[in-house]
């Protein structure tokens, strides 16, 4: 069974290129990406997620993210391909201390995956919406950091 924070970066995906009007659909869609789950887990997500309900273009009632605006509905890559994408933009290091760039919604998520290690060589993350700072021992080389985040984030070079 995938993970939750997974099954949560699935649903916005799906939500962010689909116009998905019901949690039938949803539900669907999270099979077909082999996430199998209830409706009332998936309620729980939504409401975790802050979805809602909203008019589409067409007049029916669709799900919509918060901040949409940062979600607009992309039709050139399927939710599959933007779920191996991961959410990862880029990586930069001042001192012991690096910036983690991810797409709106991912930083939290990408964090707990990097917290959830347990690398003795970070001492903690600090996510936002689309930004991680994450403090690494003086001693450890920017190199050795990547090789340790490119365990928790695939995409990492």
């Amino acid at each position: 069974m995938k993970k939750k924070a997974n099954r949560l970066d699935a649903i916005k995906m799906i939500i962010s290129s689909k116009e998905m009007s019901s949690q039938e659909e949803l539900l669907q869609e999270l099979a077909g990406e082999g996430f199998v789950l209830t409706q009332a887990t998936l309620s729980r997500d939504l409401k975790q997620l802050k979805v809602a309900k909203a008019a589409s273009m067409n007049g029916k009632y669709v799900y919509v993210l918060p901040n949409d605006i940062m979600y607009k509905r992309s039709t050139d890559r399927s939710p599959s391909e933007m779920l191996r994408s991961n959410g990862f933009i880029s990586l930069e290091f001042s001192g012991n201390i690096a910036v983690i760039r991810t797409r709106p919604g991912y930083a939290s998520s990408m964090a707990y995956d990097i917290d959830d290690q347990h690398f003795d060589e970070i001492l903690g993350t600090i996510a936002g919406e689309d930004t991680i700072m994450l403090v690494t021992r003086e001693e450890v080389s920017h190199d050795k950091v990547r090789q340790l985040l490119a365990r928790a984030i695939p995409n990492v070079e």
